[in-house]
């Protein structure tokens, strides 16, 4: 059982299940890594869960657990999805969230965990392409009267996927800003947290700020990295136009744009610490070198 499955069995949830009333959890986006990680803990907890996807044929859940097609710029889509569900994680899409809100809340849903975004505390979140997918979700689940915790994860440890080409082919990872310094979480963090949020009473109606326990900057992730894998791993500062056309070619240039400034910013000094697992939940938070531990086999060639 996971180091932290703890989290997943408050009294509340427990006495409820036992009384046999319907206390379905369903889990959006859950091809999404931490999604998935929620489902895992839930079901192991011996908790109802149903796993929702645009694509529910693609998902890979444990046996037993259903799998329903949830999309929610198709509002036919939400009543086999929320029937019996009482507490909902839902990834943050603003396309017809007007529409879910409102089924769900005539489904008898009571809770909603959004996993949100840091993004939406800059001060111009409601015009910035990144921050605005995530404000628009938080703006109407407010409206809606509804129960609701926002997590706000910031860098996501996982981000250094991004670098796996490059380290794994031996060649210099190109970045306009190595000295930015962000705080990355673990996606096992956020599923944690996620999980008490669904199940306890601490975070309801709370919005947190996740992140990791430490600030680093992306020269000394990339140096974790090289530790790990027991090799170099060289970094090459690229002006921000050179990478504005990499980054452009695998996503829209506004969101290019935002994450430039973003990291420019992000050079001022150290990366603010906001809440972790050891403050919310009291258990450590898991390290950056841990993530890179368990995912050296991405930075890696395979052997033939």
């Amino acid at each position: 059982m996971h180091d932290s499955m703890h989290v997943c069995c408050s009294k509340e949830l427990r006495s409820h299940i036992e009384l046999g009333g319907p206390m379905t959890i369903l889990i959006t986006g859950a091809r999404g890594k931490v999604g998935q990680a929620v489902l895992d803990r839930l079901h192991a907890a011996g908790l109802p869960v149903r796993a929702a996807s645009a694509k529910p044929a693609e998902l890979t859940v444990p046996a037993g657990i259903e799998a329903v097609e949830l999309v929610l710029d198709r509002p036919g889509t939400f009543a086999a999805a929320l029937d019996g569900v009482r507490k909902v994680f839902l990834y943050p899409e603003p396309a017809g969230i007007a529409a879910f809100v409102e089924a769900a809340r005539a489904a008898g849903v009571e809770h909603v965990v959004l996993l949100s975004s840091a993004s939406v505390l800059a001060p111009d979140a409601a015009t910035d392409p990144l921050a605005s997918h995530s404000l628009r979700v938080e703006q109407a689940l407010t409206a809606s009267g509804l129960s609701c915790t926002f997590l706000r994860p910031d860098a996501f440890a996982s981000n250094a996927f991004a670098w796996a080409h490059p380290i794994a082919h031996g060649l210099p990872v190109q970045l306009a800003y190595p000295a930015a310094h962000i705080a990355p979480i673990h996606p096992e963090d956020i599923a944690d947290v996620a999980v008490e949020a669904l199940t306890g009473t601490s975070l309801a109606g709370r919005a947190v700020t996740l992140t990791g326990a430490r600030s680093m900057t992306f020269r000394e992730q990339l140096a974790t990295l090289a530790d790990v894998l027991g090799h170099d791993v060289t970094v090459e500062t690229i002006t921000p136009a050179e990478a504005e056309q990499q980054m452009s070619r695998f996503m829209p240039a506004p969101m290019v744009g935002s994450l430039l400034a973003l990291w420019a910013a992000a050079c001022a000094g150290p990366a603010v610490i906001g809440d972790t697992t050891e403050t919310l939940l009291g258990t450590p938070a898991r390290s950056f070198r841990q993530w890179a531990v368990e995912n050296s086999a991405a930075f890696t060639l395979p052997k033939e």
